[in-house]
């Protein structure tokens, strides 16, 4: 791969995972895999399966995705499909939203099976957003919004894939306008020239990471232990982890006062643009 080659040649692979939960460190894994090849805007090659997970799916995780444990008993394991996910990234450079998310879980199942790291250049929509626009929100769905793209089942790998697909291309073609012409180019101007290392610290939902940042407020869908649904705005202030689950701490506009929230019993999360 020549990192000086024009953009409508470099061969970019479009990566999504969908998982059991927030952190590959706490046991959580990939149900859902994604990868759509591309040359420039030219779609070339597609790969998309449910894997099971050896590992529950978590209540908050499931109620994103859509997936279930039943959905995902009969799907093949990340062992039986590691090989093709490998020789479909080969040579290619890998577009992700959020790129540490997804492939801090594909580098430890990796690495549980005795396979070093991927060293592909990577491409990141979420930093490009973040450096290069404004977006009232740099989540995947909202950037595509804004943009004027459709948005169909989100958080699914498969249509999640070629929505960065579409976003990206949006992006280059803007870009070209600051001389953005090639591979180096784009990697300059993102700050990342080499891949992602194996990450081995808490991952954060982007909202929670810019809630904190900024000090924004979030609107909370929450399961109790008991089972009960709330509705919740809070403000977030710091992430812990005990034993084998993650915790928010984080002020509860409901109960006026600081609360902790599981973050397998928070089934949807979105930034509270109000304040």
């Amino acid at each position: 791969m020549k990192i000086n080659e024009d953009l409508n040649e470099t061969i970019f692979t479009y990566l999504d995972v969908e998982t059991t939960g927030l952190n590959p460190y706490f046991g959580d894994r990939i149900c859902e895999i994604a990868l759509l090849k591309c040359q420039g805007e030219k779609k070339t090659d597609c790969f998309h399966t449910l894997i099971n997970p050896a590992y529950p799916i978590s209540p908050g995780a499931g109620a994103i995705n859509g997936i279930t444990d039943e959905m995902v008993k009969d799907a093949p394991y990340f062992k039986d499909v590691v090989q093709r996910i490998l020789d479909f990234l080969n040579n290619t450079v890998i577009v992700c939203h959020n790129a540490r998310f997804d492939l801090s879980f594909l580098a430890k199942q990796m690495s549980g099976l005795g396979l070093p790291n991927i060293k592909n250049f990577i491409l990141d929509t979420l930093i490009l957003a973040r450096k290069c626009y404004r977006f009232p929100s740099n989540s995947l769905g909202n950037i595509a919004r804004f943009i004027g793209l459709e948005v169909n089942r989100e958080h699914r790998a498969l249509s999640d894939v070629h929505l960065t697909k579409n976003i990206l291309d949006f992006f280059i073609s803007d870009l070209k306008k600051n001389k953005i012409e090639n591979l180096f180019d784009l990697l300059n101007l993102q700050g990342e020239t080499t891949s992602f290392p194996e990450v081995k610290e808490i991952t954060l939902p982007p909202a929670i990471e810019e809630a904190i940042g900024s000090g924004k407020k979030l609107k909370i869908k929450y399961i109790s232990s008991n089972g009960e649904e709330t509705v919740r705005t809070i403000e977030p202030i710091e992430v812990n982890a005990s034993e084998d689950y993650l915790y928010l701490r984080a002020w509860c506009d409901l109960r006026q006062e600081q609360r902790t929230f599981r973050f397998d019993r928070i089934i949807e999360m979105k930034l509270n643009e109000t304040g």
